[in-house]
């Protein structure tokens, strides 16, 4: 069996790990030599006992964003944390209150992602409306091709396209950006209108629908933006209209999402992100107009660097008595 922790030296900083962050694997390979990995998941032990074990010692705690959720019983087992880096963007897996009563530093990460991410819901887009993964399909499943007769009808162009983007945050801006490359029309809404921006603001996600031919999820999920993205606002969107999804999946009412994909009252989607990850509805295998990705608009290799240098820079600055490097705002 793999040790539970690497980097035996008496003269490493400790660094416990919960969950299985993506940037984990880097982190081994480059600063094992820096730094004592405490891997739970690599020991016979029970978490808790594990937990028990480095009570005293752990300062640091490295967490991966979404379904990893940092609990007071989590943190009752750590009373010498200092600092918890998270490698979301995202801090609702967090118990900010808690976290920020016991006094515990966050590091998370604020921008790196956004070029990423606004890129992959682009990409979705586009797929979604011309149907290229379903073409792909339709080459793999029937080659030799004798007649596109077969091939899925209604592809649509993006060009022109009226889009709302849904959160006009880092990354909205950035897929909005990108989208005026296609001469679309641009609306958003956000929680407040932002005054610099050539955009139409509409201060209601219904409204936004209703003169929009497609949705671009951005923003975070909080309990106003749980399943903002509702029946209604389908219907509003109307049945060529499409909705990608790159913010967080519970945005959307997953299920009315595919009740309305099954009567045909929204033209298609393209999720990055799902609600109840990892489960994904099995339905939406069965539809040409849907495009699904595994969560993982962010796992590039630029900014798989830039990840890793950013979670090193913030343990180092908490071993040094230093700022963070990218602290969560209070």
């Amino acid at each position: 069996m793999e040790e539970e922790s690497e980097g035996h030296g008496k003269n490493l900083h400790q660094v416990l790990v919960l969950g299985s962050p993506w940037v984990l694997p880097a982190l081994r390979s480059q600063f094992s030599n820096r730094f004592h990995f405490l891997i739970p998941s690599l020991s016979d032990l029970p978490l808790l006992q594990f937990l028990s074990s480095y009570a005293q010692s752990t300062q640091a705690l490295l967490i991966p964003g979404g379904c990893f959720l940092v609990t007071s019983a989590v943190l009752d087992c750590l009373p010498a944390l200092k600092l918890l880096v998270t490698t979301s963007a995202g801090v609702d897996h967090l118990d900010l209150p808690e976290l920020r009563r016991r006094r515990i530093g966050i590091a998370y990460v604020p921008d790196l992602y956004s070029e990423d991410v606004a890129d992959l819901a682009v990409g979705l887009l586009i797929d979604v409306l011309m149907k290229v993964s379903a073409g792909d399909r339709f080459f793999r499943l029937r080659l030799p091709p004798t007649t596109n007769g077969d091939f899925p009808p209604f592809r649509l162009k993006l060009n022109g396209k009226r889009i709302g983007i849904v959160g006009l945050g880092q990354i909205g801006s950035k897929v909005a950006k990108r989208l005026e490359g296609f001469d679309c029309k641009i609306s958003y809404n956000s929680r407040t209108k932002k005054p610099l921006v050539p955009y139409s603001f509409y201060s209601n996600v219904h409204e936004l629908a209703s003169n929009c031919d497609g949705l671009v999820i951005c923003c975070g999920l909080t309990k106003e933006t749980q399943h903002m993205i509702d029946r209604e606002v389908m219907v509003a969107l109307g049945k060529d209209g499409v909705i990608i999804n790159v913010g967080r999946g519970a945005i959307i009412d997953e299920k009315a999402m595919v009740e309305c994909l099954i009567k045909g009252e929204i033209g298609g989607v393209g999720l990055d992100v799902f609600e109840n990850e990892p489960e994904i509805p099995e339905e939406l295998f069965n539809f040409d107009n849907v495009v699904l990705s595994p969560h993982v608009a962010v796992m590039t290799h630029e900014t798989l660097v830039g990840l890793s240098r950013l979670v090193v820079d913030n343990l180092e600055a908490l071993f040094s008595n230093k700022p963070l490097v990218s602290p969560f705002p209070n």
